[in-house]
C-alpha cells in the first residue's frame, strides 16, 4: 500500500438502527433480540441511519485517513437475495460519497455477523447456498460502489461459526459441533467467492479478510499441547486455509477422533473449495484485543477467565480482557513468519471503559488512552521488526450496541447517550487526533518503516 492508514471502525448492526426503515429486512440479530437474548436491542442502536452527516463530521474532525464500516446485507437485499432495495444502496452511496468528499477512504466490510433471517430460515451458514448468495451480494455492492478501493469480505468468521453455532451465545443461537464446523467452512468459502466477484467487477480493488485472534501461552510446561490445540481451534482453523495451508491436520485428526460426524469431519468440502478460500488477498486484517493463558481442560473455551463488568483487576479492561500490548507485537511477527502476507492491517483494536461525562461535561477516559498508546507503540515495534504493517483502525468510533452486552460495554472514542443520542468526544478522541497527525513521531515512524 502507498501510505499508512489511520482509521476508526464500526459495524452496521451496532450503530445504524432504523430496523425495518425504508425496506430493510430482518437479520438473525433482530430475531435474537426478539427472543430476549440481548441486553439492549439494536432497533435504534446509535441511530446513524438518521445521523449520518453528524457522524461523518466526527470522523473528519478526528483526522483519520480511513473509515471502516460494514454494510447491512438486509438493507440492500431484505431477503438475502432477489430484489434489490434501492433505498439501501442509496444509503451506502451517501456513506461513501460523504467520506470521499471529506478526504477519507471508505473501507466497507461486507459481513459483520448480520445474516438475513430469510437465509437463516433456509439453513444459514450451514447451507452451502448461503456462500453463493453472499457472493451475489458482494457483486451488487462492488458494482454499486465503484469508488470503493478497499474491501473486507468477512469479519471474524470464528465468532460467527463458533459463538453463533457451537456455544449459541451469539445469533443464531445454535449449539452443535458439526453445524459450527460446516458454518466455518462456508464462511471461508464465501470470502473466496466474494473476492473473485469483487475483482471481476471493479478495477484494481484491494481485497482482504478481517480475522480475529487469541494468541495463547501455556501456564506450565505440561500445558504446551493444550495451547497448541487452542491455537488450532481459535486461530489456525481460519488462518491456515486462507493462506493455502488447508485445514490444520492436527485439528482434523483431533476432531475426527473425539467426535463422530456422519459422513466424516470434512464432508462439507467440495472440489476446488480450498483453492477458492486461499485465493490471494491484498491485505490481512487482524482484529486484536487480548491474549489468554491455557491449561489442559480449557483448550476449547475462548477467554476462559473472562467475566465482563465494571469491576476488574488492574491490567484488565471492563470486558474482562487482559491488557497485553506485547502480545500484539509477538503475534504480528508470528503471522509474518508463518504466512508471509504482503500487507497487514490492524482492523480492530480498542478497549471498553465506562467513563462518562463529569460535572464539566468532559470524559477523561485515561485508561483507554493508555491502552491505545501501548498498542500503537507495539505496532511501531512490530514495524521495526520488519512486519509489513499498513494500517491501524481503532474500535470504535462510537459507544455502540456491544452485541449481547448492549450499552454496558463502551468502546467508543465518542460517548453516546442512549436516550438522547447526544455525541460527546472523549479525551481519547482528542488524544488520538494528535497522535495520527502526519508530522507526529508515530506517523513518521510507521511511514518510514515501510519506506513511504
Amino acid at each position: 500500500m502507498d501510505q499508512f492508514r489511520w482509521g476508526v471502525a464500526t459495524s452496521a448492526y451496532q450503530i445504524e438502527g432504523a430496523r425495518g426503515v425504508d425496506g430493510k429486512g430482518d437479520s438473525i440479530w433482530d430475531r435474537f433480540s426478539d427472543e430476549g437474548r440481548m441486553a439492549t436491542v439494536g432497533d435504534r442502536a446509535c441511530d446513524q441511519y438518521h445521523r449520518l452527516e453528524e457522524d461523518l463530521d466526527l470522523i473528519a474532525s478526528l483526522g483519520v485517513t480511513s473509515y471502516r464500516f460494514s454494510i447491512a446485507w438486509t438493507r440492500v437485499l431484505p431477503d438475502g437475495e432477489g430484489d434489490i432495495n434501492r433505498a439501501g444502496i442509496d444509503f451506502y452511496r451517501r456513506v461513501v460519497d460523504g467520506l470521499l468528499e471529506r478526504g477519507i477512504e471508505p473501507w466497507p466490510t461486507l459481513y459483520h455477523w448480520d445474516l438475513p433471517q430469510a437465509l437463516q430460515d433456509d439453513g444459514g451458514w450451514a447451507n452451502r447456498a448461503t456462500a453463493e448468495a453472499f457472493a451475489g451480494f458482494a457483486e451488487i455492492m462492488a458494482t454499486s460502489l465503484p469508488d470503493v478501493r478497499h474491501w473486507i469480505t468477512q469479519n471474524e468468521p470464528w465468532v460467527s461459526a463458533f459463538l453463533g453455532h457451537l456455544y449459541g451465545v451469539f445469533a443464531p443461537g445454535i449449539q452443535d459441533w458439526a453445524t459450527a464446523l460446516t458454518a466455518s467452512h462456508h464462511l471461508l468459502l464465501s470470502h473466496g467467492l466474494a473476492t473473485e466477484r469483487i475483482r471481476e467487477h471493479t478495477t484494481s480493488p484491494k481485497v482482504g479478510i478481517a480475522l480475529d485472534c487469541r494468541p495463547a501461552r501455556p501456564m506450565t510446561g505440561s500445558d504446551v499441547a493444550a495451547t497448541r490445540h487452542f491455537d488450532g481451534f481459535r486461530n489456525r482453523w481460519f488462518f491456515d486455509p486462507v493462506f493455502g495451508h488447508g485445514y490444520p491436520e492436527d485439528m482434523v485428526q483431533t476432531y475426527s477422533a473425539a467426535r463422530r460426524f456422519e459422513g466424516g469431519i470434512l464432508k462439507f468440502i467440495e472440489r476446488g473449495d480450498l483453492d477458492r478460500i486461499s485465493t490471494s488477498i491484498d491485505f490481512l486484517g487482524l482484529n486484536y484485543y487480548t491474549t489468554v493463558d491455557i491449561t489442559a481442560g480449557n483448550e476449547e473455551r475462548d477467554d476462559p477467565e473472562r467475566t465482563p463488568g465494571r469491576q476488574q483487576p488492574e491490567g484488565y479492561t471492563e470486558m474482562g480482557w487482559r491488557i497485553d500490548a506485547g502480545g500484539l507485537r509477538r503475534y504480528l511477527s508470528e503471522l509474518n513468519d508463518r504466512y508471509s502476507p504482503m500487507s497487514m492491517v490492524v482492523t480492530e483494536n480498542g478497549a471498553s471503559y465506562s467513563d462518562a461525562p463529569d460535572s464539566n461535561g468532559e470524559i477523561r477516559d485515561l485508561r483507554r488512552i493508555e491502552y491505545l498508546n501501548q498498542h500503537i507503540h507495539a505496532l511501531l515495534a512490530a514495524a521495526s521488526d520488519g512486519v509489513p504493517i499498513d494500517g491501524y483502525f481503532v474500535w470504535s468510533l462510537l459507544d455502540n450496541i456491544e452485541w449481547t452486552q448492549g450499552f454496558e460495554q463502551r468502546f467508543g472514542l465518542v460517548w453516546v447517550d442512549q436516550e438522547s443520542q447526544r455525541r460527546v468526544p472523549k479525551e481519547s478522541y482528542e488524544w488520538l487526533r494528535s497522535v495520527i497527525r502526519p508530522d507526529s513521531p508515530e506517523s513518521m515512524a510507521l511511514s518510514n518503516a515501510r519506506g513511504r
